[in-house]
């Protein structure tokens, strides 16, 4: 599965639209990656840019904005009302899919060290991607701004973790970071009053409200022994919010940052403030997501739901999505988009069209026509993804089954690892074309010079190293998913015992025609220790599908009367 990795980089111009564009079209140049949004402010003089894309090429975007910006932003002249230190005051990346902290974390400090070396910027790392532990914080790493930055890189404990400690006075000094995708999450209620939303909001959020003396709302504000005041926490941790009055919507909302979903998600939040806002006499009438979200926040809250309700979560994705728009109440005040909203759909709308997104027709049509690919192995990735199919469907089915309540949760967990696989290998169907189109494109390079003939020949090996692999893959997941089908054959709805079987029959056609293919690919590779080891390797997947494949059809013939 790609990863993808988000990049919100603050610009310090935000009025001069020639500028702006100048620096925004720096990132459309690199294939690859999205350019979301680009969001300016007068007062700041500050602009706000989001793109999201596949980390090596996020990075190079990242690197040619802030050369632009480096070129094209004079700070000594600079004023805005926001907080700044640089002409790229802050570039953060955020792990979006398939992709982990830590790894991201690897990928800023590979950015921040090339602006240090290669635009002569003094960088600071921050959050997560921090090296010195107090930087971790970005308003340490900025204090002072770019009036004080003169007189900070000149002290040992203010050496810049890349590029050289000296005062940049165009383009002063920038902070590369990696944190947690935060997302702005609107809750909707059924009053008008910002008062009330306020107090649900202070419940929530982690800060809390200020602890007072006696009265709640009037008593005297508790204050430390520096005089500051004193807050009692809400019950949500990374969780900023406050109440307002919407004049579009005519209701009060709870508006709320989700600085980190995966310590509070997007259904967590809601559930939550539901709770609190019935405990005030108000009610939660739907929420609102502002800018892009993460897939995973929505398959998260749709598994939730359902869990509640104890139904299979082991369904599909677009299924999860709309379970998890109508318990949230997200078309609430307008329609709710998928497309538009998550931003790995985003992603894919930019994308060729994929064989697995073809009817059943058309697809059967373009396999029959005289095109080499989608050849064998695509139909063989897709013989193992029908298979998987029907052994989940029986899953799903057995855990709806009347009398079988109490089981709802171990037919689910089958289900949700029959759509695990079936989601790879449908990724799998449209990957064995590609791994074709890399073999014809390493066969097409030139080969005039010696070096040419070199880089040619070393094309065809990986290209058909990797023609391997992927239905290798494809053996390896289809086995796999038989284990889904063994189970239904043994303990599922016996009114489907025959799926299981056809799932199962499906699957091994699955391991054994990739095995052709691993086979055949072979020709192509001269690394005969690579080849021999998947050959091995496939042939003691293909034996032990075939032997489960037949112990699945003998419990099938024995319950089909």
């Amino acid at each position: 599965m790609k990863q993808l990795i988000e990049c919100v980089p603050n610009f310090s111009e935000g009025r001069d639209m020639n500028i702006i564009r100048q620096i925004t079209h720096e990132i459309e140049t690199v294939e690859g990656v999205k350019l979301l949004d680009v969001d300016p402010g007068k007062a700041t003089n500050r602009t706000v840019v989001t793109f999201v894309g596949t980390p090596e090429e996020v990075i190079e975007a990242a690197f040619l904005a802030v050369k632009k910006a480096a070129h094209l932003i004079n700070m000594t002249t600079h004023k805005g009302e926001h907080p700044r230190m640089g002409a790229t005051d802050v570039c953060p990346l955020v792990p979006v899919a398939n992709i982990t902290m830590e790894e991201t974390v690897v990928y800023a400090r590979k950015l921040a060290k090339r602006i240090g070396e290669e635009l002569q910027i003094p960088v600071y790392c921050y959050e997560s991607a921090a090296l010195i532990d107090k930087r971790r914080n970005l308003a340490v790493c900025r204090a002072g701004e770019y009036e004080g930055l003169a007189d900070r890189l000149g002290k040992p404990e203010w050496k810049p973790d890349f590029g050289p400690a000296e005062f940049n006075a165009h383009s002063g000094a920038t902070a590369v970071g990696a944190r947690d995708f935060l997302v702005a999450y609107n809750v909707n209620l059924n009053t008008t009053s910002t008062r009330r939303a306020n107090s649900i909001a202070f419940d929530i959020r982690e800060k809390g409200r200020v602890k007072r003396e006696g009265n709640p709302v009037t008593g005297k504000a508790v204050v430390d022994q520096q005089g500051n005041k004193v807050f009692t926490p809400g019950t949500l941790k990374s969780v900023k919010g406050i109440g307002w009055f919407i004049e579009e919507y005519g209701i009060a909302q709870i508006s709320l940052n989700l600085t980190n979903i995966s310590i509070t998600p997007v259904h967590v939040a809601f559930e939550e403030a539901s709770r609190k806002a019935a405990e005030r006499g108000v009610r939660v009438t739907g929420s609102e997501l502002v800018g892009l979200v993460p897939l995973k926040a929505l398959l998260d809250a749709g598994k939730y739901f359902l869990r509640k309700q104890q139904r299979s979560v082991g369904v599909s994705e677009s299924e999860l999505i709309k379970i998890a728009v109508k318990s949230l109440g997200l078309d609430d005040l307008k329609p709710f988009i998928p497309k538009e909203k998550i931003i790995e759909y985003m992603i894919a709308a930019e994308q060729n069209k994929k064989l697995v997104d073809m009817s059943l027709t058309a697809f059967a049509d373009e396999t029959a026509s005289e095109s080499p690919a989608p050849g064998g192995g695509s139909i063989a990735a897709y013989a193992g993804v029908l298979g998987v199919s029907l052994g989940t469907m029986v899953a799903n089915l057995s855990s709806h089954k009347r009398g079988w309540d109490e089981r709802w949760e171990e037919f689910s967990d089958w289900a949700e690892k029959g759509q695990a696989c079936k989601d790879e290998l449908l990724h799998l169907v449209d990957e064995d074309t590609r791994a074709f189109n890399k073999i014809m494109d390493a066969f097409g390079m030139p080969k005039n010079s010696d070096q040419e003939k070199a880089n040619r020949k070393q094309a065809i090996e990986e290209a058909s190293k990797y023609a391997m692999q992927i239905p290798f893959r494809v053996m390896k997941k289809s086995y796999e998913s038989m284990q889904v089908m063994k189970a239904m054959a043994t303990v599922g709805n016996p009114n489907s015992v025959s799926d299981a079987g056809v799932g199962a029959l499906c699957a091994r056609a699955a391991v054994r025609g990739a095995y052709m293919n691993v086979r055949i690919n072979a020709s192509g590779v001269d690394d005969k220790d690579f080849v021999e080891k998947l050959i091995s390797e496939g042939r003691e997947i293909e034996k032990a599908a075939e032997a489960l494949e037949h112990e699945i059809v003998a419990l099938v013939d024995g319950k089909i009367k």
